[in-house]
């Protein structure tokens, strides 16, 4: 592993190491913690760091593969979420018993989908890209909000009650559908 890392200081009472999205490592550290132990903290996990910056490399790369996407396939893409989501809404809000609001498809670059505390759901266009079972997991994620407005042992519980492999939609998201987020020529 390269001791190559910036550390940044604040008020946290533990070490916490970040790799961010160009591959770089960053190290939190609270204000006054010697050096020598926090480049022990990164020492002891270089094979982590290694592992992890190496996947963001090879992330990066696919995102690099995958052509931007222009703004008549981004109409197409909502056009396409307009038709789909709502239909996925209502069925699993039967399944869970609860109601919404207004369904909006936005074009975001960070979220895939979003729930407010007056029950009114987001929805990103580019869950389109995704497989069918991913977006019904974020459909089911966002309605379990109506029930539990966290991420409480409860509500992944929840979660986990429709859709039982959730932890690999998650994954999917995190690996696969990450490259579709920041693909757009806006």
């Amino acid at each position: 592993m390269e001791n190559d890392y910036n550390i940044i200081r604040s008020r946290r009472r533990s070490l916490a190491i970040e790799i961010t999205d160009d591959a770089k490592l960053l190290v939190r550290a609270p204000m006054r913690m010697p050096e020598r132990e926090i480049r022990r903290f990164v020492e002891e996990k270089a094979s982590w760091i290694d592992k992890h910056i190496e996947k963001v490399k090879e992330r990066n790369k696919r995102t690099e593969a995958v052509e931007p996407i222009g703004r008549w396939e981004l109409r197409d893409l909502a056009d396409e979420a307009l038709r789909v989501i709502p239909k996925k809404v209502a069925y699993y809000a039967g399944i869970l018993g609860v109601t919404y609001g207004r369904i909006t498809i936005k074009n975001q670059k960070t979220l895939w989908g979003s729930c407010s505390s007056k029950g009114n759901l987001n929805f990103n266009c580019m869950l389109m890209k995704a497989p069918g079972h991913v977006q019904d997991y974020v459909v089911v994620h966002e309605l379990c909000h109506r029930r539990e407005m966290n991420h409480s042992a409860r509500f992944w519980s929840l979660v986990g009650s429709v859709i039982p492999d959730y932890k690999a939609c998650r994954k999917w998201l995190k690996e696969e559908g990450i490259i579709y987020l920041n693909k757009t020529s806006r």
